[in-house]
């Protein structure tokens, strides 16, 4: 009778643990500019980045596809001369770990800062968890996506193309087993 209530005890915390929500803390770096794939959403511009980084969910790359307004939108905290400021109507993306796993994202919310006067951008969004493979199979939450934006790279008409970045993701992440994450942290 011990053991069925130590099994049972131990398989209760097992699920616990695996519907826990775990802070996530993430850095990256990358490159974006024009995306190749067209969202096909009116009034937008499309943009692909390409991150590569680590933190609490191990090494990751992270590939994310978004249709961003072309004129500028009015907002309470990014005005001034110098500052537009651009929101992001649909988004997307995937975060592949090095052990494989798949980490799918969909956007919440987003919006571009763009400082003239210090060529650059500040971008925040909210993703949607939406599933993913091996890990991340059950895999819940909303993260925030924060990067910085400098141009590298302008056309023949002084119009920037290509742009480094650099930011971090922070949240939570439901769905994750604490065995299966510390296999994945390096």
């Amino acid at each position: 009778m011990k053991q069925i209530a130590t099994m049972a005890l131990m398989l209760n915390l097992g699920i616990a643990a695996l519907y826990a929500q775990r802070p996530i803390n993430m850095t990256f770096s990358g490159t974006g500019g024009a995306a190749v794939i067209n969202l096909q959403q009116p009034g937008t511009s499309n943009v692909e980045e390409s991150e590569a980084g680590n933190g609490t969910l191990g090494q990751f790359t992270f590939r994310i596809i978004s249709a961003i307004t072309t004129s500028p939108q009015a907002s309470s905290t990014c005005s001034g001369p110098n500052q537009l400021y651009f929101v992001g109507v649909a988004d997307g993306g995937v975060l592949r770990f090095q052990d494989g796993s798949l980490l799918k994202v969909n956007l919440t919310q987003g919006a571009d800062g763009l400082d003239l006067a210090a060529q650059q951008a500040q971008c925040t969004i909210t993703f949607q968890i939406i599933g993913g493979t091996g890990r991340f199979k059950s895999a819940s939450g909303n993260p925030t996506y924060t990067e910085t934006v400098v141009p590298v790279l302008a056309d023949a008409f002084g119009n920037p193309v290509f742009f480094a970045d650099s930011g971090q993701i922070q949240g939570t992440v439901s769905g994750v087993t604490a065995e299966e994450e510390s296999q994945a942290a390096f």
